[in-house]
């Protein structure tokens, strides 16, 4: 065995023998600062969401219901340069009413929306936190192969729901919002049934853009293998449209705008899990 292959094993047997050292108590203990600091993130980010109400509510929870959103305005230029005139353009017909039928629903809202908020924008502490928790319990090679995790599962998760933002939402807001069974219904929507709309697509989304992390894991624990996820490339399209299709059932176009960035997503997992296993091959090799 090479001498260096014996430094890494002394080294792994000693932070072994050091984290074995650890009782139980101690893990609680090293958890629970863990835990309070995570919180503290959380609620920082949340206070300072509640505190900017005008700019989170008016400038983004609420700009999804505006013909000026970016996602609308981006679809309507793109549909003029290639000469289709405003078939691409999405608009609303009628201005999007919301309205508050509890005495508490305005202030629950707030405090929900804050929530959320706080919750997207401490989750890289939040998530590096968990991962110093966990980091002591892993041998070096282990460690060596996951770094940048951090960056790269918040960063996906940030992209993921900023997807659904500006993707996913605004074609499902404005497709609700314009649709009639009749012209004797008018579209008035609560705001708790609209907040929770956004909130389940923006947070679904980050949660889909995790697949290549998952994958990751799932497949250094033998649970996944490339071969396995190929075999079932043609299921998952299959899945994937369906999904589309119900998320944004405004017309085919939009469909295909959510499924492309999802199936390079389910691509990209499998090159994943393929190095992942030729790496693990290679350590049984030595």
């Amino acid at each position: 065995m090479p001498l260096d292959q014996i430094d890494v094993d002394a080294i792994d047997a000693h932070e072994d023998r050091e984290t074995a050292d650890m009782s139980f108590i101690d893990h609680l203990d090293a958890l629970r600062k863990h835990l309070v600091r995570a919180v503290v993130a959380f609620l920082v980010c949340a206070v300072v969401a509640f505190a900017a109400k005008d700019f989170v509510f008016d400038g983004i929870i609420f700009a999804p219901t505006r013909d000026d959103f970016p996602t609308y305005k981006a679809l309507c230029n793109l549909s003029n340069k290639l000469d289709l005139g405003d078939s691409m353009c999405l608009t609303f017909s009628e201005p999007f009413k919301i309205i508050n039928t509890d005495m508490s629903g305005q202030f629950v809202m707030h405090m929900q929306v804050a929530g959320v908020l706080g919750f997207i924008l401490a989750f890289p502490f939040i998530f590096w936190e968990i991962w110093r928790f966990v980091k002591p319990g892993l041998h070096r090679k282990e460690i060596r192969y996951t770094q940048g995790i951090i960056f790269f599962t918040s960063t996906l998760f940030l992209v993921g729901v900023l997807f659904g933002y500006y993707i996913m939402t605004p074609f499902s807001v404005n497709f609700f919002a314009t649709y009639k069974v009749s012209e004797a219904v008018e579209n008035t929507f609560t705001l708790g049934s609209y907040i929770s709309f956004l909130t389940m697509f923006t947070l679904l989304s980050g949660i889909i853009f995790e697949l290549p992390i998952a994958v990751y894991f799932l497949t250094k624990l033998g649970l996944v293998t490339p071969s396995l996820m190929r075999n079932y490339r043609r299921h998952a399209i299959v899945l994937i449209l369906v999904v589309s299709a119900i998320i944004t059932p405004a017309d085919v176009g939009s469909q295909i705008m959510v499924f492309i960035p999802v199936f390079i997503l389910y691509e990209l997992s499998i090159f994943i899990s393929a190095r992942v296993l030729r790496n693990m091959e290679a350590e049984e090799e030595i």
